[in-house]
């Protein structure tokens, strides 16, 4: 799988599904609880499936669909609490609040939050930033950046466990 690494991102590419699924089950055994990773990206870019595959990866039997009209959507039957946000519909960051926003991603889980960059000033201190970009019907290029401590610490974890 190409990977490259440059000073300020790293940059993940995925020829095909499988090799996104491997890119996701490489990253949830590293996930612990207060992680928070942002998705971003176009619609139909993968953010979901990506989801869905840290879901897998850690061990959540529970579907996992695209929180789009509820907001919020949390697995807990898996190795440590997923949440799973998508802040497409919401246009007010006051709103955050009322979808158990803050709560979450200080809670005891993982969360994944599609569409942050709808919401630049309402960020975590420390979060990982992915975003999925098309490059064709089923390759992906997926560009990270870690904010704080704790994600420069999981983005270098994932990148040496990829390499």
């Amino acid at each position: 799988m190409p990977y490259m690494n440059t000073s300020t991102e790293h940059i993940f590419m995925a020829s095909d599904e499988a090799q996104t699924e491997h890119l996701a089950a490489a990253l949830a055994p590293l996930l612990q609880p207060g992680d928070v990773v942002l998705l971003d990206g176009g619609l139909g870019a993968g953010k979901t499936r990506f989801v869905q595959a840290i879901a897998r990866a850690l061990g959540v039997s529970q579907p996992v669909t695209s929180p789009t009209f509820n907001i919020q959507s949390i697995y807990d039957d898996g190795r440590l609490p997923l949440h799973h946000f998508d802040l497409y519909r919401l246009e007010d960051p006051a709103n955050l609040d009322d979808v158990g926003y803050w709560e979450a991603l200080e809670g005891e889980g993982a969360s994944f939050v599609e569409w942050a960059c709808k919401f630049p000033d309402d960020l975590p201190d420390d979060y990982l930033a992915l975003d999925i970009a098309v490059v064709d019907n089923v390759s992906r290029r997926i560009t990270t950046r870690a904010v704080g401590m704790r994600s420069t610490t999981l983005l270098e974890d994932w990148s040496n466990a990829l390499t």
